[in-house]
This record gives structure tokens, sequence and C-alpha cells, in this order.
């Protein structure tokens, strides 16, 4: 009977450990099979802070390796740029961060992509005397940048937010800024985009700023490029009189290239724009502001709300104001090229274009001869003197990063 008993509490022992065990195991499949499947990981695009990425690097100014004295105007990858985000739940811009490379990514419905939620600005960084390195003008982009997001419904960043995301880029592509002397220059190219889905018309939820950066040498090889022909484009309107012609958003350069090129392969370095209103006064040209010189020596330019408003203009109006030039900001006819003894195009690219014939129809006007005019040459002189550092910048227009 002791043996019997012992048996049964064996048995009753062993019975207990398999309904145990068979328990934990139905329990393990039951929470495996409800348990939420895992969250597959993507790539993540590498941030790091500018401020180790420049000073574990040792960056010096020019020494990328390049061909500094036969740069060019053209796209040239760098180390990387800078990127911020922007969404409607935080309400504010995140930190600046270095992407490394050259690739986003972005939603396939974003409103860039479908409604034209896209502005850039373009801007300069130039080896000084000194070593240093320093941006020409970065407020006035920040504050034309604020005028196109607020035209077609972006947060544009606070100028602060853009001034040190362009100093950044530059501070982390040090070796790509050509050095001094080499007549170029480290472009910038501020880009704000609608990166948020949207499959009606409407503003996104979020939107990426982002600096790129590329190395360029003079546009003209030598600096100050000889005169080129001008073609007044007479198929096209460039922007409508209460349209988005005076911001810088991607879709105004679009409507562009197919006036532009028809008019390259006709043998027309620029093409100049009319008012689509009554089609007789100046307004711009494809890519650039028009300045002229009267023959009487002043100088003019177009005032119109469908012209972009240009900072290298600006910043000839006020050199040509201190040269004790009369500065004229009006309604140019078209005709008005008759008494003209220069003019020629500006912006960031290039600084000056000079011009000195411009068909328009059965028409030619001449300006000037086959030379730049002493007077659009010593302006382009001393905006180049301010920016590379040789010329006093009494103005407080460069800063350094």
């Amino acid at each position: 009977r002791g043996s019997a008993c012992r048996h049964c509490g064996v048995a009753l022992v062993v019975s207990l450990t398999m309904a145990f065990l068979l328990a934990f195991l139905l329990s393990f499949a039951a929470c495996e099979a409800f348990a939420p499947a895992p969250k597959l990981r993507t790539a993540r695009q590498p941030t790091v802070s500018l401020s180790a990425t420049t000073e574990e690097a040792g960056l010096e100014v020019g020494t990328a390796g390049l061909d500094w004295e036969n740069l060019g105007f053209q796209y040239r990858e760098t180390r990387g740029h800078v990127k911020m985000i922007w969404s409607a739940e935080t309400g504010v811009w995140s930190p600046a961060k270095l992407v490394e490379g050259s690739d986003i990514t972005m939603n396939v419905g974003a409103t860039a992509l479908h409604y034209g939620q896209a502005c850039f600005e373009g801007l300069k960084a130039f080896a000084q005397p000194d070593g240093s390195v320093k941006l020409f003008r970065p407020q006035a982009n920040a504050a034309r940048l604020k005028s196109s997001c607020e035209r077609i419904r972006m947060p544009p960043p606070s100028e602060a937010e853009f001034v040190e995301a362009c100093k950044m880029a530059v501070r982390a592509n040090l070796d790509y800024v050509p050095p001094y002397g080499s007549g170029g220059a480290l472009y910038l190219r501020p880009l704000l985009i609608g990166t948020g889905p949207r499959i009606g018309l409407q503003p996104a939820e979020e939107y990426a700023f982002l600096v790129i950066c590329t190395p360029v040498g003079d546009y003209y090889k030598g600096g100050l490029g000889s005169p080129v022909t001008a073609v007044v484009v007479d198929e096209f309107d460039r922007a409508a009189p209460r349209g988005v012609g005076n911001v810088k958003v991607a879709g105004n350069y679009a409507a562009d290239l197919l006036p532009n090129m028809q008019a390259k392969a006709n043998g027309f370095p620029v093409a100049l724009y009319l008012d689509a209103q009554t089609r007789t006064q100046i307004e711009e040209f494809s890519t650039s502001n028009f300045i002229g010189v009267t023959k009487a020596g002043v100088f003019v330019t177009p005032s119109s709300s469908a012209i972009l408003p240009s900072i290298t203009n600006k910043s000839l109006q006020k050199i040509a104001e201190d040269m004790g030039m009369e500065v004229q900001e009006r309604a140019i006819n078209i005709e008005e090229l008759a008494d003209m003894k220069e003019a020629a195009a500006c912006g960031t690219a290039v600084v000056i274009t000079p011009v000195n014939k411009v068909h328009h129809k059965e028409k030619i006007y001449s300006i000037g001869d086959d030379e730049p005019g002493p007077i659009m040459t010593e302006l382009y002189n001393r905006v180049r003197g301010i920016q590379s550092g040789d010329a006093p910048d009494k103005y407080g227009w460069t800063i350094a990063v």
C-alpha cells in the first residue's frame, strides 16, 4: 500500500508538470499569434552635427583637388547638404543637420511634385585674402524666400535659421570653396519644398528646407564677358500682372524652358520678356533682371509687380548711386532701347552680362559696341571687389561663415 501511494504521488507530479508545460506553450503561442508584427527597419540617411564634421575633418578652403581655374558654371557633387524639417504637428523647424550625399526621399504624393509647392534661392560664398570665407547678402535671400513661401502657402525659416543653415553648408564643404584669386565661388541653392502628401489642392503638413552647394567658376571665363545679342520673346509671356513673377517659385523657370531653349537654338544667348498686358514694356530676361544706362547717364531698371526683385540689381543700384549716377526704377518702353548707351542682364550667377543688340520682330536695337561699356565694367568690378574681399564692404553686405 505504501508503494502504491508512492507511485500515485510520482504520477501526480508528472501529470502536473506536463500540464504546466502544456499551458506555458499554449500561452506562448497565443502571445506570438496576437503580438503586433515587428516594424520593418527603414534605411536612414546618415545625419551628423555640422560642428563635429568640420572640426574632426579639419577642412581647409580649396583643397578638394579640382581644376579651380576651369570650373565653369555647372553642378558638381560635394560632401553633403543641410536639411531641416517642418511639420504641422510641431509647428517649428527642426534643428539643421548635415546629410551626407545628394539623394533625398519623399512621399510620392508630395505637394512639391503635384502642386508646385517649391521655391528656392541662389547666393554665393567667397574665399577672402585672409583665408576666411564670406557669404554675400544672405539676409536679403532670406527675406525673398519668405516672400516666395508666403505666396504659395509654405512656412519660411526665420532669417537666423536661413543664414545659419547657409553657414553650415559652407563650413561642411570648405574644401570645395574655390581658393582666393581663382575667380570662383561656392554657389548655394537653398530650396524649400512641400514633402507631405496631398491628393486634393491644399498646403502640405510637412516641408523640407535644404541647402545644397556646388563650386562654380566665373560664368564667363576671365570675368566680365563680351556683350551678347538678346531676342524679345513674342510667343510667350513670362508672368501675368497679378501672378507669381515677383517670387522665386520653381514653376516660373519651368515655364521659361521652352522659349529659352528656342532662343538659344536660334543663336540668342539671352531672351527678353515684355509685359503680358500691353507687350510694350520691358520686364526681365529669362533668369536675370534688365538694367540699362541711358545716353544721359541715368541708371534705369524696370518696375513691375511681375518682376523678381534681384539682389544683384539692388546692389548695383546702390553702387551706381555712390558713383554719382541717378537711378530710376520705372516702366521702360521697348523703344527706349534706342536711347541706351549700355544695357545688361544681371543676377547672382554672372553679376552682369552686357547686351549690345536686341532683336524685336523686324527691328534690331544696337546698344554700345563689341566691348563691355565703361559703366557696366565699373559696376561689375566694384561688386566683385566687395565679394572677393579686395574692396572694403562699407555696406555690410558680407557675412563671415
